[in-house]
């Protein structure tokens, strides 16, 4: 608080108290007071009140400080009211006795709201759990059918794992630390199990990976990078354009491998880069083509943040999309 702060917050007040001094030296001028002897209370009276105000200035600003300081060293803000000396001012008392009510009900309506965050997330958890079992059952129901009609109800499987899939981890983002175990591996093999996990859809849209220089470890949670491109490989075949090619390559850059996901499909609008990784964010590809729900990328992104890795997009409309995660090597550590 500035003393230019402190004077306009009491202007009115200090103007009030200009004119009872005015009026009062007129009273007294009037009533026969020597002018040198009126010049000397007023000037008496000015000066107390100056110092009153100066007082109250330096005062303010000092329990200011100290509140300030006060909150500064709280890791939980919140418990500010709670842990500031007891003010010595009735008004200030009452002042902070009702921040302190309110700091207690923001608390509790906090309390229950993470309470029923976690119950909903480990309802969904394990829905997606139980939900499995039959979307397995039916994938083997479908070995009895014939060709056409097992590919079609084998690929809306697919389809319907995908988003399953998508529902588990987006509810376990919320607190990804429960889940995440950090440790070497192969960059080979995450793309392995990620081709693995979606060879339905890459087949059935006629998408050929390939793969270059794959042999080098990472450090990372393997079932979250596995995620990671699994999304990265269905925005490739959802996508795609005529004779699909996804390029998975691995580039060292000093204490980091670069990892590429390289697609020839139909690209990115210029305009609608910067926002891909929004929550919710289709782009006028996924509108067109239908199906999209905006949440990939999004995933994608939160996680890497939480897992420290790098991760950046570039493309050009009609020619294709490039996405690269950069991984910490061992020789990081």
């Amino acid at each position: 608080m500035t003393l230019g702060e402190f004077l306009s917050d009491r202007l009115l007040r200090i103007m009030i108290q200009l004119l009872c001094v005015t009026l009062a030296g007129l009273f007294l001028w009037a009533t026969g007071t020597q002018l040198g002897v009126l010049v000397i209370l007023i000037l008496a009276l000015l000066l107390v009140f100056a110092a009153v105000q100066l007082s109250d200035f330096f005062r303010q600003r000092a329990r200011l400080r100290e509140l300030e300081a006060i909150l500064d060293g709280l890791d939980q803000k919140y418990l500010f009211a709670d842990c500031v000396p007891s003010p010595k001012k009735l008004y200030e008392r009452r002042l902070f006795d009702l921040n302190r009510r309110a700091g207690r009900a923001m608390t509790g309506a906090v309390s229950d709201a993470q309470a029923s965050q976690r119950e909903y997330r480990e309802y969904v958890e394990q829905w997606v759990h139980e939900v499995k079992t039959p979307i397995t059952a039916a994938r083997l129901i479908c070995r009895e059918l014939d060709g056409d009609t097992r590919r079609k109800l084998t690929g809306e499987l697919a389809r319907i794992e995908e988003h399953v899939e998508r529902a588990l981890f987006y509810a376990r983002a919320e607190s990804p630390e429960r889940d995440c175990v950090i440790c070497q591996t192969g960059l080979s093999e995450l793309v392995t199990q990620a081709v693995g996990n979606h060879r339905t859809l890459l087949i059935q849209s006629g998408v050929r990976v390939e793969t270059e220089g794959l042999e080098r470890s990472v450090y990372t949670d393997e079932k979250w990078a596995v995620f990671i491109l699994g999304q990265l490989l269905q925005n490739a075949a959802r996508y795609r354009s005529e004779d699909p090619v996804i390029i998975i390559s691995v580039r060292l850059l000093g204490k980091q491998a670069q990892l590429t996901v390289s697609d020839n499909g139909i690209g990115i609008p210029a305009h609608e880069l910067p926002r891909v990784f929004d929550r919710g964010f289709t782009g006028s590809n996924g509108r067109v083509r239908g199906g999209s729900t905006g949440m990939g990328l999004y995933l994608c992104k939160k996680l890497a943040g939480f897992l420290e890795l790098g991760l950046d997009i570039s493309s050009e409309e009609g020619k294709g999309t490039t996405v690269t995660l950069t991984f910490p090597t061992k020789e990081a550590l």
